[in-house]
């Protein structure tokens, strides 16, 4: 394995996409969920190969991305899926919002929980359904589902459960327990779960992440997985995202989407994310290796230069979720850190009433990148308490 540095900060500020174009160049862009490595060797010769061939056309089907994904879900999950059962869009979101409109009535409800990833209070709307909140607990080992209160708005009539699996922003692992559990309440009261599991290839303990399809025959009848290769390969922009049913219910609903939905894939979106599941598994690795030690480094510097954050590291992805509120920075305190500081972290205030206090900090960067940021907020942090 080897591991995969990011690339200068000349080459980053080069490139097009939004973490880039956002902010002057003074600033240390931390915020959206991008990475700043290199992209896989055999994701780049997919697309590359596909333009040299001047196929940029519609998709014929998902059948290649397909076999991709169930082969790299056996070898990394244990998880049994037939091809048969992939769908494809265009990314995550539309696929929410379009099993949301086949699994929930009009001016039905969907339970989100906080602090969670902001689109998901926006695609129950989207698809004519109100959301319900029912935070995230902490307790004394951490984050974690707050089952009663879930069972009891599955009671109150809620149609659907959108799960962040793993759980953006936090890097939470919901455990397999827990999971079982969600399942046997969504059967009991036939609530559909969608489980937005798009982080999870990016685990750092091997055998951590799991599945929700794969804990039982409740899970798979009422439960879709949303998935896709672009948040751990990097690869947001070439627009493919994935949709596993198995069970003949949400198999039906799957199929009973307008076929725009699978036409949207773009073609070099389904080439690279079957080079990343085939072919991608050693980059991954070397990536993860890279992400492991910045989380680790993360939490050093924080100790190091603002011990009033209140930082857990996370068990998946490369999003810290930090407690800001001993600053005294205010209820944004990312505000402050970009007028103050020029980083752009994520506002806490954007993940929901909880969030105040909070921002989310991406530290998919180099070592070097992620020290000046703390150095500057530390810098902040001296200037406001000098005054």
């Amino acid at each position: 394995m080897t591991k995969i540095a990011a690339e200068p900060l000349a080459a980053l500020r080069a490139r097009t996409s939004a973490k880039w174009q956002t902010y002057p160049a003074d600033v240390l862009p931390l915020f959206v969920a991008e990475m700043d490595f290199p992209l896989a060797a055999p994701v780049q010769q997919a697309i590359i190969e596909r333009v040299l061939a001047s196929d940029t056309g519609y998709i014929a089907g998902p059948e290649p991305v397909a076999a991709a994904f169930a082969g790299f879900a056996e070898r990394s999950w244990g998880w049994a899926v037939d091809p048969g059962d992939v769908r494809t869009t265009t990314d995550v979101s539309v696929a929410i919002v379009e099993c949301l409109r086949q699994a929930v009535p009009v001016d039905g409800s969907v339970i989100i929980t906080p602090p969670v990833y902001p689109p998901f209070y926006e695609l129950p709307p989207e698809a004519d359904a109100s959301v319900v909140e029912v935070p995230l607990l902490l307790t004394g080992t951490g984050w974690q589902l707050d089952l009663p209160e879930l069972e009891k708005a599955f009671a109150r009539g809620a149609d659907a459960l959108l799960l962040c699996s793993p759980h953006n922003p936090l890097g939470l692992i919901h455990s397999a327990d827990s999971l079982r559990v969600v399942a046997e309440l969504s059967a009991k009261y036939g609530v559909a779960v969608i489980s937005d599991e798009i982080h999870a290839p990016l685990a750092y303990a091997s055998g951590a992440f799991t599945p929700y399809l794969s804990v039982s025959a409740n899970a798979r009848e009422y439960g879709i997985c949303v998935t896709a290769a672009s948040k751990a390969w990097n690869i947001a922009g070439t627009k493919c995202a994935l949709m596993v049913a198995q069970s003949d219910r949400t198999r039906l609903q799957l199929d009973s989407m307008p076929e725009e939905v699978a036409a949207r894939t773009s073609i070099l979106g389904l080439h690279a994310t079957k080079a990343a599941y085939d072919d991608g598994a050693p980059w991954l690795a070397g990536v993860l290796e890279s992400l492991d030690a910045n989380r680790r480094l993360l939490g050093e510097l924080l100790a190091a230069e603002l011990p009033e954050a209140v930082y857990r590291p996370p068990a998946a992805g490369y999003l810290a979720w930090l407690d800001l509120r001993g600053l005294g920075w205010g209820d944004d305190p990312a505000a402050v850190a970009l007028e103050q500081g020029r980083v752009a972290l994520e506002s806490g205030l954007k993940f929901g009433r909880r969030g105040a206090g909070f921002a989310r900090l991406n530290f998919a960067c180099s070592p070097e990148v992620l020290t000046e940021a703390v150095d500057r907020l530390a810098r902040v942090r001296a200037g406001r308490q000098a005054k």
